[in-house]
Order: structure tokens, then C-alpha cells, then sequence
């Protein structure tokens, strides 16, 4: 998938497995962007999976509930 795809499908998986709103959800993607979460992402489309979707949207979700 594309890394747009990717990002998309991370803020998809936080919405439905965490009960966000989708502008909570993408406030969580655009704040791992901008901290860089994402580079190797971008530079490795063999990081962009499902299963790694589901690992990223799970960290990015504990991550925003320890602040």
C-alpha cells in the first residue's frame, strides 16, 4: 500500500479499535508525523501492512493515554 494508504488504514484501525472520533484519530497520525513516527514507513513500503497498521494504531493509542 502507499504510504498515504498506510496512514489512512492506521487512523481507520485507531477509530474502530479505540472508539475515537475520526478528528481525535487524526490528530493522534498527524502528531506522529510531525514527531517523525513515520519516516522509515515512508522510506520501506515493506513496513506498510496490516500487521503493522495494527501495531502502530496500538502504540499511537497508548502513547496518547499516558499524557
Amino acid at each position: 500500500m502507499t504510504y498515504e494508504e498506510y496512514l489512512d488504514e492506521v487512523t481507520t484501525l485507531i477509530t474502530e479499535k479505540y472508539k475515537l472520533s475520526d478528528a481525535a484519530a487524526i490528530k493522534l497520525v498527524v502528531k506522529a508525523q510531525d514527531a517523525e513516527f513515520f519516516v522509515e514507513h515512508d522510506e520501506k513500503e515493506a513496513m506498510r501492512t496490516i500487521d503493522r497498521a495494527h501495531q502502530d494504531a496500538k502504540t499511537l493509542y497508548l502513547a496518547s493515554q499516558k499524557k
